[in-house]
């Protein structure tokens, strides 16, 4: 069964990483060049202003991680151009194959058989639970968005992505009215406790551009899980008839 499983994710994260690095690429890959263009318009001048009283920098949101000090070596990343593509693709995949992990040990953890029907509800669970939730509080952001610091946003994003499982878990699998009550506690909980606040700090990043980001951004994230979860479905039970055509013959 461990093999199948291997397997039906490989199958999967292959599958939605195709199309979903195209959606990348299309839809917020440009979004992201616009927005490096005003965080280098601005590190002129923020570095300028800080310098003199040494005042901490401000930190920002880029890709999941916090920017360095002004004084700092810079961080590599990759070129412009294709390496920065075949990086956006291998990232998805990487993240595309350990979602359907994740799915399918659930699945099989709740008593459920994977099927397309199966792994699409289980997809949108995992939607809630991994990005809409925790992007109530912490929408994706842009290079030049400020941001609270990095370990109180993903200690949040933990907290909040495990709670909304859980009580997703109680309200759908369990459905007694105790559960259902609990479940519902386990995700206000987090919104109610509040997501870090990013410090007051000006920025020439436009509004209507974060907020096309962050929409984008969720909207390919939902296509991500909806992918993961029929190709899951698909490919465990291909895999399914296939070994049984194997015993036949034996």
């Amino acid at each position: 069964m461990i093999i199948r499983l291997l397997s039906a994710a490989l199958a999967a994260g292959f599958f939605a990483a195709a199309v979903v690095t195209g959606l990348e690429l299309t839809l917020t890959s440009p979004l992201i060049v616009a927005a490096e263009r005003y965080e280098q318009q601005e590190a002129p001048r923020h570095a300028a202003e800080t310098l003199p009283i040494r005042a901490l920098p401000i930190v920002l949101a880029h890709a999941g991680h916090d920017h360095a000090a002004p004084d700092a070596a810079p961080e590599w990343q990759p070129g412009p151009g294709l390496p920065r593509m075949a990086f956006t693709g291998l990232a998805t995949l990487v993240g595309g194959v350990g979602y359907a992990l994740l799915l399918g040990a659930v699945m099989l953890a709740c008593g459920r058989e994977p099927t397309p029907q199966v792994g699409l509800a289980f997809a949108v669970a995992g939607f809630a639970s991994v990005a809409l939730a925790p992007g109530l509080g912490l929408p994706p952001e842009l290079p030049g968005s400020a941001a609270a610091p990095l370990a109180t946003r993903q200690a949040w994003w933990v907290m909040t992505a495990a709670a909304t499982g859980m009580g997703l878990y109680l309200i759908t699998i369990r459905r007694a009215l105790i559960t259902i009550l609990g479940g519902l506690v386990l995700i206000i909980a987090p919104h109610a406790v509040g997501a870090p606040q990013a410090p007051e700090a000006a920025s020439e990043l436009p509004a209507a551009l974060a907020a096309q980001f962050a929409a984008r951004s969720l909207a390919i994230s939902f296509v991500f899980w909806i992918l993961i979860g029929l190709g899951l479905g698909w490919a465990w039970q291909a895999f399914a008839r296939g070994a049984d055509r194997g015993a036949a013959r034996a």
